[in-house]
């Protein structure tokens, strides 16, 4: 009950700020224009959530998809918000069981055809802002390409977590860039998978 509770009342105040914001999108991967494309795998950095469903309502609200979140307390609660912007949620821990997560964003994939998983790659515990390996697995495995998101604010106060969260001022300026789609090969050669780690991090790096 606590959960929903928190989660009705984070999702009021996203709301909120959401409607002063000032918007500034681009889409370099064609998403946006394309509702038929088949599943997609979105990236974006942990320190990014805030403004995730406002991006999803905003541009993309025609996309179904699933966000992977802690099975925690905590986790119980970004459930309870995601669901108030019409986003599901995949219960598992990239921490904890890596192997768990990956399977049951697996099994959503394989039983929700043509739906989204949402990943935030340096979560949940960081480094901040260091892409882990998970993604780009489940991507050999699915075959689908992965979306890396970039989101910068204007202005944003920053809390004292690992991941230095960013809450966006009222009426600050937002750019959100959805890059180019990364394909990833089948390969068990540990310099070329690390070369396209290195290659996707880069881009949730780049500057909108």
């Amino acid at each position: 009950m606590k959960a929903k509770i928190f989660g009705w009342i984070i999702a009021v105040f996203i709301r909120l700020i959401g409607l002063t914001l000032r918007w500034q999108f681009e889409d370099k991967s064609g998403l946006s224009s394309k509702p038929n494309t088949g599943s997609v795998i979105w990236v974006f950095w942990h320190n990014r959530v805030f403004s995730m469903p406002l991006v999803y309502r905003r541009y993309l609200s025609f996309r179904r998809g699933a966000v992977l979140t802690s099975p925690s307390k905590d986790g119980e609660i970004i459930v309870q918000v995601m669901k108030r912007f019409g986003v599901e949620s995949v219960r598992g821990s990239s921490n904890r069981s890596a192997v768990n997560a990956l399977r049951r964003l697996m099994d959503y994939l394989e039983n929700n055809n043509g739906a989204d998983v949402v990943i935030t790659p340096d979560g949940p515990r960081g480094p901040v802002h260091v892409l882990q390996p998970g993604v780009i697995k489940l991507a050999q495995i699915t075959g689908y390409p992965v979306l890396p998101i970039t989101i910068i604010y204007s202005r944003s106060m920053i809390l004292k977590t690992w991941d230095k969260f960013e809450i966006p001022f009222p009426f600050s300026k937002v750019k959100v860039l959805l890059n180019s789609f990364h394909y990833f090969e089948n390969t068990d050669d540990k310099q070329k998978i690390e070369a396209m780690r290195k290659k996707l991090e880069e881009d949730l790096k780049t500057l909108p």
